[in-house]
């Protein structure tokens, strides 16, 4: 029986091991580009994500106060690093696929479920890269404890898609295209290669995502008849705990389709 891609979604989403979620992502994916290459196309469906992804026992989710600082200067620190972006991706697999299986009573066009089916396809990726790094390292993911507040968004934006793309890749994602490239150059000084591969690839991949939700969020804002920019910032005052925090990476902002008066003004306490 062929799956829905919102029932493909939810099967993501009810998978805990790391590898094994990964695994039904890009195979998911991977039927869903097929059929649109052959001239067709999957039923969208409905299906009832949960409000919570699985996840594997390891590792321990730690208040973010509570995870020990990262020091790059030594392998450990480096290898902690690693673990906390393996992290991150794990957890923007299931936000993908959440977002794809979460509002089935918002009609979206086709391009916006090959968006996000690509951008959650890459994702997977990038957590078997940084996975691969780990193993370099003999670590693993799991071997460390992590940050237990990611799927807050998640579930603060359940019932508001534009405030969904709003925090998730306008602003979390956004966020990595700031903080990469320092950690690029973290590796590179410590002539970890793999490492420095690695994270260009995402770095690279990862702008994309933030255009993704700066095209969906502008196209839902103009079919409503609302300026972005000030719905933008209301919404992430909303869902968004904290100001934003400079510096900022101006340049693949703008590439993302993210401009100045998008970000600039949340970095002051409301």
């Amino acid at each position: 029986m062929t799956l829905s891609l919102r029932e493909m979604a939810v099967d993501v989403l009810s998978t805990a091991d790391g590898h094994a979620k990964t695994a039904r992502s890009r195979q998911h994916a991977a039927a869903w580009f097929a059929a649109r290459k052959a001239g067709g196309r999957l039923a969208i469906g409905r299906a009832t994500p949960p409000d919570r992804p699985a996840r594997p026992a390891k590792p321990e989710l730690l208040d973010p106060r509570d995870v020990p600082r990262r020091r790059p200067g030594s392998p450990e620190g480096r290898i902690a690093i690693l673990h906390a972006i393996a992290h991150i991706e794990l957890n923007a697999v299931d936000l993908h696929w959440d977002l794809i299986a979460r509002f089935p009573d918002t009609d979206m066009p086709q391009g916006f479920f090959d968006d996000w089916v690509k951008a959650a396809d890459e994702e997977s990726r990038h957590f078997n890269l940084i996975c691969d790094c780990l193993r370099g390292h003999g670590s693993h993911y799991g071997a460390l404890p992590a940050h237990a507040g990611m799927w807050r968004a998640a579930e603060d934006t359940a019932g508001d898609i534009l405030g969904r793309l709003a925090v998730v890749p306008m602003v979390l994602e956004a966020r990595g295209l700031d903080v990469t490239p320092g950690m690029i150059e973290i590796f590179r000084r410590a002539g970890e290669a793999q490492a420095v591969e690695a994270l260009e690839v995402i770095y690279a991949e990862e702008v994309g995502h933030v255009a993704y939700g700066s095209k969906w969020f502008n196209f839902l804002c103009g079919r409503a008849g609302l300026d972005p920019q000030p719905v933008f910032l209301d919404l992430v005052r909303r869902y968004f705990h904290s100001p934003l925090k400079p510096p900022f990476n101006a340049e693949k902002r703008a590439q993302a389709g993210l401009p100045p008066d998008f970000y600039w003004p949340l970095t002051e306490p409301v």
